[in-house]
């Protein structure tokens, strides 16, 4: 499959029997746009909707054609995945299933952060959605001939589910090839994101398809690398805080150094993520109630 940049709005088939559109919202943090999956023929399961944009939706119903639409999938409810799943279920008929609410799923933590207030985050999250049907991990979903596998894949969004199929898994925003997924709490979690990256490296797949990008084709090394390179930023952080406490912003500053200003905001939600992950296992500790501007050191 090309790493070529696609056309939006078109129908291209990227695995056996699942065609992707992508959607046009190219943006830093959506590379090309969101990808919107097709699975079947004369039957079909969408994976992803994405925006709420009417062009997207008139590809989306050019693609599916005359056939019937069995159901509506969504990997997490943020705006650039499941925005669009209303007006798709208006024009198809098809109920939309997930794996909750927005803040389903969340860790004890997460939840006592949350509610205490001042954490931040929320970026791009759906605070409407609500699905007709709620999918829990491992529950098998029917499709024309096949069946898919709900897979409750915390990490990046603590309702995030990934779907198996065979030997390919669709993985929403968890896994990428061309970047690493944000982790922004309260939503995301990095200790949940390392164990679903464990997870789907325990599967076998021989393809992951994204919510970003192309498809991943060395599936068991792309999850290798996502672990490596989190343990390389935790590594980082615990050498910028021997020299002294510092806020999430301050460590992002000076670990990102590469990246672009836009990024930095980004960056440092990455680094609060390491810091609870750390803070959870007393390897360090804030100067007050955990938050974005918390001063933290090493302990």
């Amino acid at each position: 499959m090309t790493q070529t940049r696609p056309v939006a709005g078109i129908a291209e088939e990227v695995h056996p029997g699942i065609r992707r559109i992508v959607a046009p919202n190219p943006s830093p943090m959506t590379h090309w746009g969101t990808n919107t999956y097709l699975v079947g023929t004369g039957e079909i399961t969408v994976i992803d909707p994405g925006p709420d944009d009417p062009a997207h939706l008139a590809a989306l119903c050019a693609g599916i054609g005359a056939a019937r639409v069995r159901q509506i999938l969504i990997t997490h409810a943020h705006r650039d995945h499941s925005l669009g799943a209303p007006a798709l279920s208006a024009a198809t008929g098809a109920p939309v299933l997930a794996f909750g609410p927005p803040d389903a799923g969340r860790s004890a933590v997460m939840r006592a952060l949350a509610r205490r207030g001042g954490l931040g985050g929320g970026e791009g999250v759906d605070t409407g959605f609500a699905p007709d049907a709620l999918l829990g991990d491992g529950d098998e979903i029917k499709l024309e001939e096949e069946t898919l596998t709900a897979l409750h894949t915390p990490g990046h969004f603590a309702g995030h589910l990934a779907f198996m199929l065979g030997d390919a898994v669709f993985t929403g925003d968890l896994v990428m090839g061309w970047a690493s997924t944000l982790i922004s709490p309260p939503d995301g979690d990095l200790g949940a994101f390392m164990a679903s990256c464990a997870r789907l490296r325990s599967l076998g797949a021989r393809v992951f398809l994204p919510g970003h990008g192309a498809p991943v084709t060395a599936a068991e090394d792309r999850i290798d690398w996502l672990v490596a390179h989190r343990r390389t930023r935790e590594a980082q952080i615990l050498s910028a805080l021997a020299d002294g406490s510092a806020t999430p912003a301050k460590l992002a500053a000076r670990i990102y150094h590469d990246q672009p200003p836009a990024l930095l905001p980004a960056a440092a939600r990455n680094v609060l993520a390491h810091l609870i992950d750390l803070a959870e296992r007393n390897v360090v500790a804030s100067d007050g109630p955990i938050s974005p501007t918390a001063r933290f050191s090493a302990r």
